[in-house]
């Protein structure tokens, strides 16, 4: 009995790495190729695969390319809070890139240099040219560790009591810190601008504020939160009962604070005012979210806008110039005005892969359109969790209107904590989840 469950279970391993394991491939030329095997592209690219296949016009194995020389995809910040909270061990926020893409999907495993749009092709920074037919940009956002002074030294420092969430090497950090914490200062910050999952920076302080509490430390730790933005969060339903906990709760608000330097050896903290002003402040512990914005390679090539980012029509998911109309973006590195969240990906998947199967079959778009949905899961202790759902314009829609989503509940904390972990690798980089649609593919028609 015990060997045939061995032989079972063997069978099952050999199986899904047959599925799984990707073939790196030499190829100049492609239908559709995908750069950045995120969430985003992942995701998209099965999704595209499949909906070829769903109107009997299956592709090729291989006819789609993704281009990533990554060696692990990562479940960032959503779950790297629940590592910063003692929650899961950060092992199981990463797993090897090529395990994850199926082998009728072409793998690239380098990175992009240049764009050459006119011509439908891309440079890679071996030298390699390759082409497409239609191109999808989802390559995430870049984090700039280095846009505060000492932050990266303090980051590698273990008594500097600094630590971040927002990097795999140091989201355990946070735990350590925070376990490790008996008394004094604890700061947490967010910068102005953009972010990925804007809740985040609050997310892990309500956690450790919740922690000192259940082990008789809040009243000798003083929590602040730092923020570079003028309120709690975007969304003024949601701000509102934020600012109302952080009031309840005796955590000290500093909205319009940029943390600018950090001089661990004093463990002091430097923040810019939105008046120009200087506050120098003491700390114990500082949980740091870096600024963050678009990537290099992106910066400076013909398909963003001003900004750095992959010029899209928000709607759509389409380039706005009418010459690149065979190029689509979703996710962190695209123009879109909403929250930059693995659940806007989720939205945008089916809405980028109707549109670019309309383009490439009849040479316009379909009807589908993305409205800006996103959500933040924002953890407000443990066991609650206060849902935050809206759209463009910063309008709440919400998945459960039966239900106050303002009012933190645990029920949206194991939705949290235990089945979004589980559909991110089950289903959502397979292309099979698409959240309050469930996981059957959204007809547009």
């Amino acid at each position: 009995m015990l060997v045939n469950r061995r032989l079972a279970v063997t069978s099952a391993r050999l199986t899904h790495y047959s599925r799984y394991s990707s073939t790196y491939t030499t190829s100049d030329k492609y239908k559709i190729v995908v750069v950045g095997a995120g969430n985003g592209g992942l995701s998209v690219a099965n999704q595209i695969y499949d909906r070829f296949a769903a109107a009997g016009k299956s592709l090729n194995p291989g006819d789609i390319a993704i281009i990533d020389a990554a060696e692990y995809h990562y479940y960032q910040v959503c779950v790297w809070t629940l590592v910063g909270s003692g929650l899961r061990s950060k092992s199981t926020t990463r797993q090897p890139l090529t395990s994850l893409i199926p082998k009728r999907l072409a793998h690239i495993p380098e990175s992009v240099k240049t764009f050459s749009p006119e011509g439908s092709s891309l440079t890679t920074t071996s030298g390699r040219t390759v082409s497409y037919d239609a191109l999808v940009v989802a390559a995430g956002l870049q984090i700039n560790w280095s846009g505060i002074q000492g932050l990266p030294q303090a980051l590698v420092d273990s008594s500097s009591g600094v630590s971040s969430i927002y990097s795999y090497d140091t989201c355990d950090k946070a735990w350590n810190d925070i376990e490790s914490l008996r008394n004094g200062n604890a700061l947490f910050t967010q910068p102005a601008g953009v972010v990925k999952c804007a809740g985040a920076p609050q997310k892990i302080m309500w956690m450790a504020l919740d922690r000192f509490k259940r082990t008789s430390r809040a009243d000798k730790i003083k929590v602040d939160f730092y923020t570079g933005m003028p309120t709690m969060f975007s969304v003024k339903k949601y701000s509102d009962v934020l600012d109302r906990l952080r009031q309840e709760r005796g955590v000290g608000g500093h909205f319009q604070h940029n943390l600018i330097s950090i001089d661990s050896n004093n463990h002091k903290a430097t923040f810019k005012k939105a008046d120009g002003s200087i506050a120098d402040v003491d700390y114990t512990t500082l949980h740091v979210t870096p600024p963050m914005g678009p990537l290099n390679f992106l910066k400076d090539s013909p398909i963003v806008d001003s900004a750095g980012w992959v010029s899209i029509d928000p709607g759509t998911l389409q380039h706005t110039k009418p010459e690149y109309s065979n190029i689509f973006a979703l996710g962190d590195c695209s123009s879109a005005p909403t929250s930059k969240t693995a659940t806007a990906v989720i939205a945008q998947a089916p809405v980028l892969t109707e549109n670019l199967f309309s383009v490439m079959e009849t040479g316009k778009v379909s009807s589908a359109k993305y409205d800006g949905y996103t959500s933040c899961p924002l953890l407000t202790g443990y066991g609650e969790l206060l849902l935050a759902e809206f759209k463009y314009g910063l309008e709440p829609k919400e998945t459960f209107p039966w239900m106050d989503q303002s009012k933190p509940n645990r029920f949206f904390y194991h939705l949290k904590k235990d089945l979004f972990p589980a559909a991110y690798w089950n289903l959502m980089v397979k292309g099979k989840w698409y959240g309050n649609k469930t996981i059957f593919r959204p007809s547009f028609s």
